[in-house]
C-alpha cells in the first residue's frame, strides 16, 4: 500500500475564469495534468504535480453539446501558479498563462 505523502510534490495554484460576458450557460472545466483529466470549478484551485518535474496541464471546457477553449501549458519546476481566461464564445481556445514563478 502506498501513500500519497510519501511522493514528492508541490502545489500548483490555477485560476480559472470565466469570460467577463458570460455567454455560455452551462459550462464547466475540466484540468488535464499529465493526461489525467480532473473536473474542476470556476475559481482559484489547487493541484499537486511532481516537485521535480515538468508537467503539461490543459484546461478545456464543456457543456452537454461540445468542448471547446481549449489551453495548453507545459508548467516547468519552478512554477507554481496559473491563469486560465476561457473565450467569450464557444469557439476557438481559452488562453493559459503562467503568472508567477
Amino acid at each position: 500500500m502506498t501513500h500519497d505523502a510519501a511522493i514528492p510534490g508541490r502545489r500548483v495554484t490555477l485560476d480559472l475564469r470565466r469570460p467577463v460576458l458570460h455567454l455560455i450557460p452551462g459550462v464547466r472545466p475540466t484540468i488535464v495534468i499529465d493526461g489525467r483529466g480532473q473536473p474542476a470549478q470556476w475559481g482559484v484551485g489547487t493541484w499537486l504535480v511532481p516537485a521535480d518535474e515538468a508537467v503539461e496541464i490543459t484546461v478545456f471546457l464543456f457543456n452537454r453539446l461540445w468542448r471547446f477553449g481549449e489551453a495548453r501549458v507545459v508548467l516547468l519546476p519552478a512554477d507554481t501558479r496559473l491563469a486560465y481566461r476561457a473565450p467569450l464564445v464557444p469557439i476557438g481556445p481559452g488562453r493559459i498563462l503562467v503568472t508567477s514563478g
